[in-house]
């Protein structure tokens, strides 16, 4: 009759035993650290052999480094890191200061971080814009603000009325830079 509780008894201190185990606690240990460790996003990823991507090329670019902080204070890094394809429309820090004076220090204030994604995502596209798509009259749709209309000049394109002054090929996407901030049309 003992025997019939003994084996019982032994099996379950065993199954108590294996759920206490260091390997259990290993891993509740390891959820736990998981679930309190920061999250990196597409822009934390370490790759050296690459072509850079449109941030990376921006912020290895001194004359784009108030493009880059207002980026970084939209949350737009890690959007902008992913494979795309974006056409940037990048505004030169010489652009930046033509605005009135305030306006970037503003923008960079957190309640004004709506205002500060629509006004860049008025600067990018979803998609290459290169070549052929560069054609005087056409119109594209940009993430945010609403349309932008290319024209011609002679070799000369501009997208409205502010000239493209380079383009750089990033790894998903291209860059234009311009001389000038494009506002998005008033709603």
């Amino acid at each position: 009759m003992k025997r019939k509780f003994v084996i019982p008894a032994l099996l379950m201190a065993v199954a108590v035993y294996a759920c206490t185990s260091p390997a259990t606690e290993n891993a509740a240990a390891t959820t736990e650290t998981a679930a309190t460790s920061p999250t990196t996003g597409q822009s934390g990823v370490q790759d050296d052999v690459s072509n850079p991507n449109v941030v990376q090329v921006a912020v290895s670019s001194k004359d784009h480094s108030t493009l880059v902080t207002a980026v970084k204070a939209a949350g737009l890094v890690d959007a902008l890191s992913n494979a795309g394809p974006f056409t940037v429309f990048a505004p030169t820090n010489a652009a930046f200061d033509k605005l009135p004076k305030g306006t970037v220090e503003d923008l960079l204030k957190p309640e004004k971080k709506g205002d500060l994604e629509n006004i860049l995502g008025y600067h990018t596209y979803v998609g290459v814009l290169n070549g052929a798509l560069l054609q005087d009259g056409l119109e594209y749709d940009m993430v945010f603000g609403g349309k932008v209309k290319i024209t011609k000049q002679g070799d000369k394109a501009f997208v409205n009325g502010k000239e493209i002054v380079a383009t750089i090929t990033a790894s998903n996407g291209v860059i234009h830079v311009i001389n000038d901030v494009l506002l998005p049309p008033a709603k």
